[in-house]
């Protein structure tokens, strides 16, 4: 009877409690709109005679009322409706839509003596909701209970219910992926206080562990191995596939769902997060029936399309709506006034950074991270048992400022914030969570390979091929080598004249189809469509006999991998070097990229739609640099430097991830490690061996109907 009593009076003190901070926020809200009343000109909370002070509030609170309501009751069926609605446009709308709710609470106040024009109206109703949502936020820190009750509705979610067969106490695991944030770049972050949260758990015992990528040193390689347990026959982020005549692009709705098709037959389980698993703004489900913002499920027509859902939980609470909004048009502008600092600073190297790039930047670093970010905090209220997120931010601003500098540190400050209200929130979740920090992969600086030597990889190619090249490339040196190379060794090989054009006489046979240039960051691929096979060597040579020599003495090409009838495969290399595969260790022509090139390169060679020739970037071991094929000057997705060297921050309470003395070497092997974790804490159990048939294994596939291929494939 006492515990009932007790109960009782727990129930009335929390709704009180409840009753209390509803009547203060609500009296904030109408003070705020008072003042906006008297500062804005074109806002008005009178008659036209005008009215008493207490009449004039009267009609604040009225307002603030009427908004407070609509914003609880009506804002989510309006997001609900929009899910279909892009992201991006979703982001821009919201100041509008917010604006809309404050002039139809103006409406409803009797008399008509609420009024505001649209513009002022957007103003007011921004301010009013950041107001609400700080005052709310301020008067629950205090009270756990009430703040614990505030972050489940922030999520979307409601409170698990206590059952006595429950593991309660069985901790589940969080799985944080700082996208391209490289094992030298943390190490520097939290050296320089820009992590204080990482530097303290760090110093708490937390393992920092590096790990090696495979060749392809990009999410999709990396991802899909983390996560499904095989990166098998993904040679690079882009590659042309013969036997289809695919293009496959890793960041593609329709190549990713294929990918991760591909790799579940592979190995017989659904991936990672098969049992009571969450993927959060990554390019594969990994198996899990809980998805936000995953690229793979995007390609799924129709209402079964749960991707987009994960707006719905975030954008529902107007505050989360107007703050990301404001913080959305803060980036565009920061993003603004970084890249004209670094023109009128004529820093070198420098990409351009115009067009929608702002944009772009600004969904990355402030909508996909608050969307994830709250997605994983309800995963972690709503006692889910493993959670995957990738947070993009870094990659991102990386690519065009470079891996190291002033705009990158103020992305991982803001990464280390986002770490910090995860770890929080864990603390109020109804189980305890391990939180583990990795990446799949870093960056490596440089400036791209078009700013060092003139011209791009495609256009050294066809210049190597004697075909037509623009006339600034036939100006530069590396492009006018490779013309005279051509038109030499067509000479040479048919003894026919060959004119300034590089076309032979018209009864020569017809020229085949032009080669397809690929760039992965400091990786290209070269592949000959009409060719059905994979090219050798000995054939490429008879029908470009210039090429591969162009691209293996060029001083902006570290080495090329390529078929030989005679040698298997080779790798090519400036001063005539040639290497068999099979020979291939770490010394030679890959002694600068460090240890585990040769296996990387040995492994790639074996893929069945690698492409007929491979070109590695040059690196320089003293400077670090890289050349991107591509329009970035922090790149990844070949070998060197720190691209290919990302880490793995694990709690002490976790097994180490490797002995002593041994390296963590491809995202398969990570795959393992984590899926060990998830054993210890008696979380998902994914299969060991392949178990199920094609047909058993179905079910986890991603779609399960038509799927939209991508464009221009």
């Amino acid at each position: 009877m006492g515990d009932g009593r007790w109960g009782g009076a727990e129930r009335w003190r929390s709704a009180g409690g409840t009753l209390g901070r509803v009547i203060v926020v609500w009296a904030v809200s109408t003070l705020t709109m008072l003042i906006l009343a008297g500062l804005l000109p074109d806002f008005e909370l009178q008659s036209a005679d005008g009215d008493s002070f207490t009449r004039t509030a009267l009609t604040a609170a009225a307002a603030a009322g009427a908004f407070g309501l609509l914003g609880a009751l009506v804002w989510p069926l309006i997001v609900r409706a929009l899910l279909l609605v892009p992201a991006l446009v979703l982001g821009l709308l919201v100041f509008f839509l917010n604006g809309s709710m404050l002039l139809v609470a103006l409406w409803v106040i009797p008399d008509g003596r609420g009024a505001a024009n649209p513009e002022t109206a957007v103003v007011v109703a921004a301010v009013m909701s950041a107001v609400a949502s700080a005052t709310s936020t301020g008067l629950a820190v205090r009270d756990d209970d009430a703040y614990r009750r505030r972050l489940y509705r922030l999520t979307g979610r409601t409170r698990p219910r206590a059952s006595v067969d429950a593991p309660e106490q069985v901790p589940g695991t969080v799985f944080l992926q700082l996208d391209g944030v490289g094992h030298h770049v943390l190490r520097d972050a939290v050296a320089d206080g820009l992590m204080p949260t990482v530097a303290a758990w760090i110093a708490d015992g937390h393992r920092l562990t590096p790990w090696r990528t495979d060749w392809s040193s990009q999410t999709g390689a990396s991802q899909l191995g983390i996560l499904h347990g095989s990166n098998e026959d993904v040679p690079a982020f882009r590659w042309y596939e013969k036997d289809t005549g695919r293009l496959m692009v890793s960041n593609r709705p329709a190549s990713a769902v294929e990918l991760q098709r591909r790799a579940v037959r592979r190995t017989g389980d659904g991936g990672l997060l098969t049992v009571d698993g969450a993927s959060r703004g990554n390019l594969f489900s990994g198996g899990a029936d809980q998805l936000a913002l995953v690229l793979s499920m995007a390609a799924r027509r129709g209402p079964r399309n749960r991707s987009r859902a994960g707006y719905f939980a975030y954008f529902s609470d107007p505050a989360n709506a107007v703050r990301t909004a404001g913080s959305f048009v803060a980036e565009c502008g920061r993003e603004i006034f970084q890249s004209t600092r670094a023109l009128l600073r004529r820093d070198t190297p420098r990409v351009s950074r115009g067009g929608t790039y702002p944009f772009v930047r600004a969904f990355a670093t402030v909508l996909e991270r608050d969307v994830v970010v709250s997605a994983v905090m309800g995963d972690m209220l709503g006692g889910r048992t493993a959670v995957y997120a990738d947070l993009v931010a870094y990659d991102e601003v990386a690519h065009h400022s470079g891996p190291q500098g002033r705009d990158t540190d103020q992305v991982l400050r803001r990464l280390d914030r986002s770490i910090a209200l995860i770890a929080t929130v864990a603390e109020h979740a109804p189980r305890p969570y391990r939180i583990v920090l990795l990446s799949d992969h870093g960056q490596s600086a440089g400036e791209t390979f078009e700013g060092a030597y003139g011209l791009t990889l495609k256009e050294l190619v066809r210049a190597g091929c004697g075909l037509p090249v623009p006339r600034r490339v036939r100006r530069t040196r590396s492009g006018s080598e490779a013309r005279d190379a051509a038109r030499d060794a067509l000479r040479l090989a048919l003894h026919r004249p060959v004119d300034e054009t590089g076309e032979t006489a018209r009864e020569l046979p017809v020229r085949s189809s032009e080669p397809l240039v690929l760039a992965s960051g400091n990786l290209g691929l070269v592949s000959f469509p009409d060719v059905p096979h994979r090219m050798t060597r000995e054939e490429i040579d008879r029908r470009h006999p210039a090429l591969l020599r162009t691209l293996a003495h060029h001083p902006g090409v570290g080495f090329v991998l390529v078929a030989s009838a005679e040698h298997g495969s080779v790798v090519l290399a400036r001063g005539g070097v040639e290497v068999p595969v099979a020979e291939l260790d770490d010394g030679g022509p890959l002694a600068v990229f460090g240890p585990g090139a040769a296996r990387a390169v040995r492994r790639t060679d074996g893929f069945p739609h690698v492409a007929d020739i491979m070109v590695n970037s040059m690196y320089d071991p003293a400077t670090g640099t890289v050349h991107a094929f591509e329009e970035q000057i922090g790149s990844h997705g070949g070998l060197g430097g720190e691209q290919s060297h990302p880490f793995l921050l694990s709690p002490p309470e976790l097994s180490p991830p490797v002995g002593a003395g041994e390296e963590l070497i491809g995202a398969e092997q990570v795959h393992r490690v984590l899926r060990r974790w998830l054993r210890e804490c008696s979380g998902p159990q994914v299969p060991l061996e392949i178990a199920p048939s094609t047909d058993e294994a179905q079910p986890v596939l991603p779609v399960d109907r038509p799927v939209a291929q991508d464009k221009n494939h």
